[in-house]
């Protein structure tokens, strides 16, 4: 392998970004991290921010930032749990998190989101980039197959009744959106492109929309790499299953991953009936041959058990990825 470090690319947005950064950044004396997120969250304190501040969302950016955050210390690590901290009481600030809160203050006060992300990186001594998929102000759009059309990624990821079983046909940004400038770059110059974990629709495709994109991933000579899902997400991928994953990939990013990497063990009985109670399921990563794809089962699950936030008004997975079994799996694959 050359001396130069690997540049590796993270798609996506939310929980499950954190997840693997958390598990990639202990690589970072062989890799160099970069994470892509989308710009279409719309829900929480980021929709409310977004909203009364007229920005950019802050919210996956705050994910990410956070999981390349340095924990080398108590002092490190107190300053990344202040940055993830979240307010439950106090009219107006209950559901805020701090870190959501700094962000859009720097970028009042600096004049742009990019400078806000960088000085964010500085103090938290982050081990790797964040970069916004666009610095177009957009929403998500999803058309249904039914024909009804629903705007706005808080309303596609919690669903209203109506919504919950049905499929979703086509994904486009309103108004469009091009490709920022730096993503483009580190899409077309990565060694490594992986795509998830996290929700299909909300995290994944909606950086995949993006005008620009698909142009950059099929011009990179990158390995690709994706990372399936653990559990179906109700209004989004309700009856999908890895394959139906795959295939809306290659729709909507243009790309086949030449690595699939897949759960190998069971869950908690207790949790999976929890998410059966409210319509949703296991995605069987059961699949003959395909296109080419390698496929690589391992025991990915995180076994601690999960805690939401105070003040967190938004759903959150109870069954995720173990961060360090998932970033020991994927550098193995990519050496």
């Amino acid at each position: 392998m050359s001396h130069l470090k690997k540049k590796i690319v993270v798609i996506g947005g939310g929980t499950g970004t954190y997840t693997i950064l958390r598990g990639l950044r202990h690589y970072t004396d062989t890799v160099d991290l970069t994470s892509i997120v989308t710009m279409a969250d719309s829900g929480g304190s980021t929709g409310r921010l977004r909203d009364e501040f007229g920005q950019l969302p802050v919210g996956d950016v705050r994910m990410a930032l956070a999981a390349l955050a340095t924990d080398v210390d108590s002092h490190a690590e107190l300053v990344r749990e202040l940055f993830l901290y979240r307010f439950d009481k106090g009219e107006g600030l209950s559901g805020h998190t701090f870190g959501n809160l700094l962000l859009t203050a720097l970028t009042d006060i600096m004049g742009s989101q990019a400078a806000a992300i960088e000085t964010t990186g500085t103090l938290l001594k982050t081990c790797g980039r964040v970069i916004p998929v666009t610095t177009d102000n957009v929403h998500l759009k999803a058309l249904y197959d039914d024909g009804v059309e629903v705007v706005g990624e808080h309303y596609i990821d919690v669903p209203p009744l109506s919504r919950a079983e049905r499929r979703i046909v086509s994904l486009t940004l309103t108004p469009e959106a091009r490709l920022s400038v730096a993503a483009d770059t580190a899409v077309r110059e990565a060694d490594v492109i992986i795509f998830g974990p996290g929700d299909l629709y909300t995290s994944i495709l909606a950086n995949c929309v993006t005008m620009g994109f698909r142009e950059a991933a099929q011009a990179s000579a990158a390995i690709t790499v994706y990372v399936a899902n653990l559990m179906s997400r109700l209004g989004q991928t309700k009856g999908m299953h890895l394959r139906d994953y795959l295939s809306e990939l290659e729709k909507y990013a243009g790309i086949v991953p030449q690595h699939v990497v897949c759960n190998a063990t069971s869950f908690d009985a207790d949790l999976v009936a929890r998410y059966t109670a409210e319509g949703n399921h296991p995605v069987s990563v059961e699949i003959e041959p395909y296109k080419g794809m390698q496929f690589h089962h391992h025991d990915l699950v995180a076994t601690e058990a999960v805690t939401t936030s105070r003040g967190d008004s938004l759903p959150r997975s109870l069954i995720r990825h173990d961060s360090e079994k998932l970033a020991a799996v994927i550098m193995k694959l990519i050496q």
